[in-house]
């Protein structure tokens, strides 16, 4: 994502500057690099980062308030926060939140439960997640009533989950566009899903897949840009299509896996289109129409 995001703002013309951790293999981004020891040192060249820069695209995971401490952060800097409103990602980062405010306002979501209150018996078999989680990770599948009794017996009592049952159909996700309560459909994604020891495994994906595409998309679209006001940007919506209907998972407020695609997808700079939206910009309504498909592999080619 950092690859793909770089590279686009640089065709754009930005002069880029990004954090690494110095861990990491070194790479050729067409941009600034400044490498990150520790936690401490982290901070301090952040903070240098922010100082010098018109703009900030901020790429974290919504775990823990990340996404939302560092947005806040850089909106009381008086910089350009390339990226939701920290009073959306306050609702986006919670499934339940997000599962509440959609349903209230009759988005079709995935029934949503806290572990904590009263689940209905009528499901077989159920998810269970970290309620600030970030795709599959901390996922856990697990069947029948009793089972996920003691599931969430077992759950640490400083850790927030969200109980979702098992809904079978195809797992498919939107890129959006959004600005004050607009959303720009981008595509419609096919999601390369396994579930591997009883819980989710996140394979790869399909931008603009013509097997997902559909009219339900550009409407769910709307109506969750209606639902978070807060949306700015490039917005991932995960969900599932199934034989009643679409019905969605959980609001992404950041990149998403499948913006490694988009513009190769789109055949135009997907962040070109982001930086638009501070000139009043907004996309043709036929953006994707003539989009091709490209997909992102994730897994790891086998060497014997």
């Amino acid at each position: 994502m950092l690859r793909a995001l770089v590279a686009d703002l640089a065709e754009a013309g930005v002069e880029v500057v990004t954090t690494r951790d110095e861990r990491l293999a070194s790479t050729d981004l067409p941009a600034h690099v400044e490498n990150v020891g520790d936690t401490l040192q982290k901070d301090a060249v952040v903070e240098a980062c922010l100082l010098e820069s018109d703009a900030v695209w901020p790429i974290a995971p919504e775990a823990g308030g990340v996404l939302e401490a560092l947005s806040e952060q850089f909106a009381h800097n008086g910089r350009l926060l390339l990226g939701s409103r920290p009073s959306a990602l306050r609702v986006a980062s919670s499934k339940l939140l997000t599962a509440r405010r959609l349903s209230d306002l009759g988005v079709p979501v995935v029934p949503t439960f806290d572990p904590r209150q009263s689940i209905p018996p009528q499901y077989s078999r159920w998810v269970l997640k970290p309620d600030d989680g970030a795709g599959c990770v901390g996922t856990r599948i697990v069947d029948g009533a009793d089972e996920l009794a003691q599931a969430i017996a077992d759950l640490d009592p400083a850790v927030e989950c969200a109980v979702q049952p098992f809904v079978a159909g195809s797992a498919v996700s939107l890129s959006l566009l959004c600005r004050e309560g607009r959303a720009a459909l981008l595509a419609c994604n096919r999601q390369r899903v396994a579930v591997v020891n009883d819980a989710f495994c996140l394979l790869g994906c399909v931008v603009n897949d013509a097997a997902v595409q559909g009219e339900y998309a550009a409407p769910l679209a709307a109506e969750i840009a209606a639902a978070l006001p807060g949306l700015w940007g490039y917005v991932g919506v995960d969900l599932l299509l199934t034989h009643g209907g679409a019905q969605v998972l959980e609001v992404n407020p950041r990149l998403t896996l499948s913006y490694v695609g988009l513009s190769s997808s789109l055949g135009s700079n997907a962040a070109a289109l982001v930086l638009g939206l501070l000139d009043g910009d907004w996309p043709e309504p036929d953006v994707a129409t003539h989009a091709v498909p490209v997909t992102v592999n994730l897994e790891v080619p086998y060497a014997p």
